[in-house]
């Protein structure tokens, strides 16, 4: 069973992400991973979100040379909001949430 505090502190990694995206959830991560596997987790699967992602827009933004780039910045940035709130939600309720289409670089 997860604690209240671990629930708490994985979801307010993923909120904090929307006004530090990296800052933020580096700084919960860092603190709490060796006292917390929870944590740990959902440290790693949103800094392999966040990589993946960075990836996608790179690309995507390379694209908009032949403009389908343009609307798939558009899908990434909704699938990256609407991933976080589930991860989120999923992080208060005390389970594991791996995001789809992501790269686990970050064992």
């Amino acid at each position: 069973m997860v604690k209240s505090e671990e629930r708490l502190l994985a979801a307010c990694l993923y909120i904090v992400s929307f006004i530090f995206p990296i800052i933020g959830p580096l700084v919960i991560w860092l603190i709490k991973k060796d006292e917390s596997s929870f944590i740990d987790y959902h440290g790693k699967e949103y800094f392999n979100f966040f990589i993946s992602y960075t990836i996608y827009c790179i690309i995507g933004g390379i694209l908009t040379i032949i403009i389908i780039g343009i609307v798939a910045l558009w899908v990434l940035g909704i699938a990256a909001v609407v991933f976080t709130i589930i991860a989120a939600i999923k992080a208060y309720e005390g389970q594991e949430y791996r995001f789809p289409w992501i790269f686990r670089l970050i064992q």
